[in-house]
């Protein structure tokens, strides 16, 4: 009789301590999921060619823009304040504030403008923004927090701006446009430029529950050489690579160790990369100038 409790009292702590591990193991995947890699996606390859750590207040850098020779333009989402990172002092040289208090998420530098997006879609000119007399102006787009808009691009070639949503897109969520604000009209266009596929089969290893999750653009940016489309994402940072007419070919997942959350890319008119990531907890903003191995 003693053995046979002995036996049943085993096999009540055995159940237990699996059902334990079993709990466990749920709890630490449903708290540390996106930390884990997509398991079947492919690796960006690359080599890092210089870091810069930030200051605290681009402690949370988001969008970032080449502006000229060793200087970048860099924004947090806080501030209405542009600072201009020089890369060879490794300080913010100057900090240009244009703006209250907001959700700014989108930079664009190019020449004597500045252009800001925040997270509602209202889109900043600041033209003549290095000097006092700086001009700004804000104009209303067809977007709304809903869209969660972070990504901007100067398209100068055609003189308009690029932005795509974050998270929904204005009338579906089954694809994510790319849509152009025009610096001439001073206005959106109705219909997108190019769309992205939710289901494209190049986003097959990163398919989430709903399907605008997929892919959630924090920047965009074209190769200057082979106007080859970036975009990123730093919700679960990973890189996506499309041709010059808006057609997907890879998408890679990139490091949450050396980008916790990437915010921003950039490049310089040789096609040098840039990508700047948030410092997560108590880390600190970065600048990282990379070259891809694809």
């Amino acid at each position: 009789m003693t053995t046979k409790n002995a036996t049943l009292n085993m096999a009540k702590v055995k159940f237990w301590t699996i059902t334990a591990i079993v709990l466990g193991m749920g709890f630490l995947f449903m708290n540390f999921r996106d930390w884990l890699p997509y398991d079947s996606a492919n690796k960006a390859v690359y080599e890092i060619s210089e870091r810069w750590e930030l200051p605290a207040e681009l402690r949370e850098v988001l969008g970032i823009s080449w502006v000229s020779e060793h200087q970048i333009a860099a924004i947090q989402d806080e501030d209405g304040i542009i600072y201009i990172y020089d890369l060879e002092q490794r300080k913010v040289v100057e900090e240009i504030e244009f703006g209250n208090a907001g959700d700014y998420e989108g930079l664009a530098v190019k020449g004597n403008n500045a252009y800001a997006l925040e997270s509602d879609g209202t889109i900043t000119i600041i033209e003549n923004f290095q000097h006092k007399d700086r001009k700004v102006t804000e104009y209303k787009t067809r977007f709304n927090e809903k869209n969660n808009m972070e990504s901007l691009w100067l398209d100068l070639s055609a003189n308009q701006l690029l932005m795509i949503p974050k998270d929904r897109d204005i009338d579906t969520d089954n694809t994510k446009g790319v849509y152009a604000f025009s610096l001439k009209e001073f206005t959106m266009g109705y219909d997108p430029v190019m769309q992205l596929d939710m289901d494209d089969e190049v986003l097959k290893h990163f398919r989430e529950k709903k399907i605008y999750n997929n892919f959630r653009p924090s920047d965009i940016a074209i190769h200057p050489q082979t106007k080859e489309i970036y975009m990123l994402e730093g919700a679960k940072p990973k890189l996506l690579i499309l041709d010059k007419n808006g057609v997907a070919k890879n998408g890679y997942s990139l490091s949450k160790k050396i980008f916790p959350q990437p915010e921003g890319i950039t490049f310089s008119p040789d096609g040098d990369l840039y990508i700047s990531s948030e410092g997560k907890k108590d880390g600190v903003g970065t600048i990282t100038k990379l070259k891809l191995l694809l």
